[in-house]
């Protein structure tokens, strides 16, 4: 952990470096403004730690609320901006190279350098640089109302041949990646729990995720979740934020809250004339945290390899790779948040082999969510939370 946090500022002084130099240099500022923009952009990276410091130490405080939202705000502001400024700059790389290339084959001099003109390309780049920090402001404060509202229910359906025409129906609600923490509070929550019960299904999984923070420090915020109530049951799996959040204490205080909690184990449901098995696997990568937590599909499925229906809950979409393998049906995953919003929606499909809806993976169903919170800023662009109702049907009804 400290060495992520190492790379993690380190990766945030260099993004805000060259932030600085695009946009702080060519404006045109005082000495003193360009002294002050720039202490601006050293302190800001430092706000991520800090807050990252609160959330695992701190109890509970107004002013620890209000620093959270100013730092997980700006941070989203930042990232858009950031996003913004490569984009442009790409294009003027590609743009430069076009000219050096057609000059060089056609063995001529660029006559427009010549004719090039300080002051209008100044000019041109701070007019993009105001543009790009406009856009960004909007995209924030739109992003934050599509963060905050009510999640949006996406319904799907797959196709099983292990469900008979007689027991098709079962319906699964899941919902996912809250991050219950600074910005997500008991409010936010208790919105979640009514939706999810609202959907009236057989049964409710969570799949990883709950929480930023300790037990301690939000106990009252998640108490909601005690309220959620299926015929079947309540699944819940970790996820990667519980192991920096206290995993140990976490799976306690999700069984005092009702949940059935799967560390690589599984439970038997009988839905009329099928046997369905709700498996249920620790995070991805648990064991370099919690060596007795390690990831194991395997030891999840048991003695129940003869089940009618193979259900695996697991956090991180890359378990599908030995899903598939183990001969499960249906994987029901979360983590990548969709992408949340750019330019992440692009990094995550560096880390994960699917990042929202539903696919099929060799012969293994995977259905991933978009999480129904969000990390770190409340923002989310083009990619809303949402809530997600199953349901397992015949497969010759396809």
């Amino acid at each position: 952990m400290r060495w992520f946090i190492i790379v993690w500022i380190t990766l945030l002084i260099l993004v805000y470096f060259y932030m600085g130099r695009r946009l702080i240099k060519p404006a045109k500022l005082t000495r003193r403004q360009k002294w002050i923009a720039w202490a601006f952009i050293a302190i800001t990276p430092l706000t991520q730690p800090v807050t990252f410091f609160f959330q695992q130490t701190s109890s509970d405080s107004i002013m620890i609320n209000i620093f959270s939202w100013i730092s997980y705000i700006g941070f989203g502001l930042f990232s858009l901006i950031l996003a913004g400024l490569i984009f442009r700059d790409l294009i003027l790389l590609i743009i430069t190279l076009y000219r050096k290339i057609r000059n060089f084959i056609h063995k001529k001099r660029d006559l427009t350098e010549k004719r090039f003109d300080p002051e209008r390309r100044l000019f041109m780049l701070n007019a993009t640089n105001m543009g790009v920090i406009g856009t960004a402001v909007l995209m924030t404060g739109y992003g934050i109302y599509e963060a905050r509202r009510r999640a949006i229910l996406e319904e799907v359906t797959v196709h099983l041949s292990g469900i008979t025409s007689e027991s098709e129906g079962f319906k699964i609600a899941q919902f996912s990646d809250i991050h219950a923490g600074y910005t997500i509070k008991r409010g936010f929550i208790q919105s979640a729990v009514e939706q999810v019960n609202n959907l009236g299904a057989d049964a409710i999984v969570f799949t990883g995720d709950m929480v930023d923070g300790t037990v301690q420090n939000l106990r009252d915020d998640v108490e909601p979740l005690k309220d959620l109530d299926a015929p079947y049951g309540v699944y819940y799996v970790t996820g990667n934020h519980e192991y920096y959040s206290g995993a140990e204490a976490w799976v306690e205080e999700m069984d005092r809250l009702g949940f059935t909690v799967l560390l690589n184990d599984h439970k038997i449901i009988q839905y009329r004339q099928t046997q369905i098995m709700m498996a249920g696997v620790t995070d991805y990568r648990a064991g370099s945290i919690i060596p007795e937590h390690k990831s194991n599909p395997k030891k999840a499925m048991g003695d129940a390899v003869d089940s009618d229906v193979k259900i695996l809950l697991a956090h991180q979409p890359k378990s599908i790779f030995s899903t598939a393998e183990l001969g499960f049906d249906l994987q029901i995953s979360g983590h990548t948040h969709g992408g949340q919003y750019i330019p992440w929606s692009f990094l995550v499909t560096l880390d994960q082999p699917y990042i929202k809806g539903l696919h099929k993976h060799q012969n293994t169903w995977i259905y991933v969510n978009r999480g129904t919170g969000y990390w770190g800023p409340p923002v989310r662009v083009g990619i809303p939370s949402e809530v997600t109702i199953i349901t397992l049907k015949n497969a010759l009804a396809s």
